[in-house]
């Protein structure tokens, strides 16, 4: 057995005992929505309209061609622009969170299949390496697991429904959009 110093030990007992703190659940998931609805708003913006300096359909469906070797290009180009674009604003938002996320999920994993992976994890190869990748792809599976949060359009949404289907006089059912457990 390993002896543990009396110190260490307390110090790891006081924060054990420090109970779930809700707000900072919900800060910590809008950090989260915020980060990943930058990265993936800039990057669909850029593919679909050619926001923020991107090259829009055309330039990004050359790359999903001849690199990405995904087939129509323009078709795999539009998809995944629009899964980042609005998959961004429905998680930065928090409207559709969950759906939007596991959206999120999978253009990472594909971009990972296509793309990233055989460069390996970092990489000055076309695509780069799938480090962000990896890492968008836990923030996405956060919100997917966890929800949006109390600080979101789903929470404000499940509040009105809740408070309208009690004022009519119907009892929100456990596992209804109005009466889900929330997460």
């Amino acid at each position: 057995m390993i002896a543990v110093p009396d110190r260490l030990r307390e110090v790891y007992t006081r924060v054990h005992a420090v109970p779930e703190a809700r707000p900072a659940r919900d800060v910590a998931l809008l950090g989260v929505r915020i980060g990943l609805a930058w990265v993936f708003i800039y990057n669909g913006g850029g593919k679909l309209f050619g926001l923020f300096g991107g090259g829009g359909v055309h330039q990004a469906s050359r790359f999903f061609g001849e690199v990405a070797h995904l087939h129509p290009a323009v078709f795999f180009t539009v998809l995944a622009g629009i899964t980042e674009f609005f998959g961004g604003i429905g998680v930065g938002v928090g409207f559709l969170g969950r759906l939007a996320a596991v959206g999120l999920v999978g253009d990472m994993v594909m971009a990972m299949i296509t793309v990233t992976w055989k460069n390996g994890i970092v990489s000055n190869a076309p695509g780069g390496g799938y480090q962000l990748n990896l890492a968008l792809i836990t923030m996405a599976l956060v919100v997917a697991l966890m929800g949006t949060g109390r600080l979101s359009l789903d929470e404000l949404l499940r509040r009105a429904w809740a408070s309208r289907s009690t004022a009519e006089g119907v009892p929100a059912r456990a596992g209804s959009v109005t009466g889900a457990a929330h997460g």
